[in-house]
């Protein structure tokens, strides 16, 4: 199995398309996250994917009053990327105000709508959306058998406001569907540390370390050929700020250098020691 590196456009200067995949081709990254393409942009960026040979996976984000335009909106933008024969599509997808029966219904018709796609799709474990909770989304996942998940668990940190100690089972069950990381490190207040170089952060990386190897095992176990990482730290706000200049506090391309490098050497070591 191979764990493929990707660079997520959130954060990046503010360049053109070409600048910006240059940068993450030279970088060693496989591949490149955005949720900020346009319509317009999509010849062009489709021909610097080739040219710096590059994986894409492409984020979007359901919309609209209910289940229905969520419904609607999701097919709408999955079917305007086979273009780019995306290597996965991150979504955000439906409410937090849904209930259980709401959102399931969302789930099982979005189930139907990806498989007419040559692609797979990952709903994101986001706040504010159906999977922003552990326990709501077992439920989901329990009735929803082919729902794949892109596994950002600084979100659940945040709103359980523990390093999620109760939920091992649920986290064993994201694990097997899991199909893309964001590799974002949270703590018990927010969702994401001001730098996880830090040594006050030690627990709190190896916590979301340890949950990310369980995603290794199960992929693995399953036959999976690959797994994508996106190390997605975000800029200010996200990073912390200086009061009143407004400077971050840490760096945050020298975070995600870091975390990238970080999880491909823990990876090439995992796979060391698990070669059969």
């Amino acid at each position: 199995m191979q764990l493929l590196l990707f660079r997520h456009n959130w954060g990046l200067p503010e360049t053109s398309w070409e600048q910006k995949l240059k940068r993450t081709s030279a970088s060693g990254y496989a591949g490149f996250e955005t949720g900020e393409l346009l319509p317009s942009d999509y010849s062009l960026f489709h021909e610097l994917l080739k040219k710096y040979r590059l994986g894409f996976i492409p984020q979007i984000f359901t919309s609209g009053t209910g289940i229905d335009e969520h419904l609607a909106s999701f097919r709408k933008q999955l079917s305007a990327l086979g273009i780019f024969q995306p290597t996965r599509v991150n979504c955000h997808s439906g409410s937090d105000q849904w209930t259980v029966s709401e959102a399931t219904r969302f789930y099982q018709e979005a189930m139907r709508i990806e498989a007419d796609m040559e692609f797979p799709v990952a709903h994101e474990t986001h706040r504010g959306r159906c999977l922003f909770h552990p326990w709501a989304a077992f439920r989901l996942l329990e009735a929803c058998p082919r729902l794949q998940i892109c596994a950002d668990f600084s979100h659940w940190v945040c709103v359980c406001e523990r390093l999620l100690s109760e939920e091992e089972a649920i986290l064993r069950e994201c694990a097997r569907r899991t199909i893309h990381i964001h590799a974002r490190v949270g703590f018990e207040n927010g969702p994401q540390v001001n730098d996880p170089r830090a040594p006050e952060w030690k627990a709190h990386v190896e916590a979301h370390e340890k949950w990310w190897s369980w995603i290794w095992e199960a992929q693995r176990a399953k036959g999976a050929s690959l797994i994508t990482l996106t190390p997605e730290f975000g800029p200010p706000t996200y990073l912390p700020t200086h009061p009143h200049t407004q400077a971050p506090i840490a760096d945050l391309e020298a975070i995600c250098s870091w975390q990238a490098q970080r999880q491909a050497e823990r990876f090439k070591a995992w796979s060391e020691k698990n070669v059969k």
